[in-house]
């Protein structure tokens, strides 16, 4: 038998989504299909469809923390996507402990579900800052840039000036995500301390299927960095599938509907 590389190794640390489309298990399916081994430390559990959050379970910093390093000191890990968080004191510890871990980090400032659902209080937003000062990456949507910027909006005409304000800030690159903008087209901004780094557009998708893009995006971008694909080409990777998991959504629920991640592999297949 013929030996093959290992995958590389991603630890997802984010809440869990009992209906499939976002959180952990968005980022498992995600990574998965992408050629990378999924690990999870499950920051809150929720009761969550495609119309809302039903209920949320916070998990103790403790047993965050025990999940982090029962995956850290055996497996280890090649990158890390941080998500949902749950609490300020889950944000605090995790970048305490991450700060010296090698490899890549991406952090997707989750504060409100696609649904409109609030997953963070102003209490764990104020923490986010410490994770961003350790992150490669932060991933911000238009409201997300706002609400860490100190605005109430974002328009599409300030964004790059704004992800650069971020990413002075706190000396990371931010990949601000230009969906909530107006629009037929969507542009993100790849944004570092030193000034733009790249911009991507794509027309936009007129579809009500899109629970879970961030965590979708974020994972994916995070096994790409773990594979060794430079930034700018990860990105260019990760927004591709999560594209076409978009355009393959299966149609599922009466509200904001999941992805088609299981379709990418298959279309892979077909080609």
């Amino acid at each position: 038998m013929s030996e093959t590389a290992a995958p590389p190794r991603i630890l997802s640390i984010a809440g869990s989504d009992s209906s499939g489309g976002a959180g952990i298990q968005a980022d498992i399916k995600t990574i998965t299909m992408l050629g990378g081994y999924a690990m999870t430390a499950i920051t809150a559990v929720t009761a969550q469809n495609t119309r809302g959050v039903q209920g949320i379970e916070v998990m103790h910093p403790d047993l965050v923390m025990d999940q982090v390093e029962s995956c850290l000191a055996d497996i280890g890990a090649d990158a890390i996507k941080i998500g949902m968080l749950g609490s300020p004191e889950i944000a605090m510890r995790l970048a305490e402990r991450l700060d010296t871990f090698a490899g890549a980090i991406v952090f997707d400032p989750v504060m409100v579900a696609t649904s409109g659902s609030v997953l963070a209080d102003e209490a764990t937003i104020a923490g986010f800052g410490a994770l961003m000062e350790i992150a490669t990456v932060v991933t911000p949507n238009l409201p997300e840039l706002a609400a860490l910027t100190g605005r109430e909006t974002v328009g599409a005409e300030e964004v790059f000036e704004v992800a650069l304000e971020l990413a002075e800030a706190q000396d990371t690159i931010v990949l601000a995500k230009g969906g909530h903008a107006a629009g037929d087209q969507v542009i993100d901004y790849v944004v570092s301390a030193s000034g733009k780094l790249a911009s991507f557009g794509h027309a936009r998708i007129d579809t009500r299927h899109t629970h879970g893009t961030g965590c979708t995006l974020s994972a994916a971008l995070a096994t790409m960095l773990a594979h060794g694909q430079p930034l700018t080409h990860a990105i260019r990777i990760a927004r591709a599938f999560t594209r076409v998991a978009i355009e393959q959504a299966p149609g599922f629920g009466e509200g904001s509907g999941p992805l088609g991640h299981e379709a990418v592999r298959k279309l892979e297949a077909d080609d």
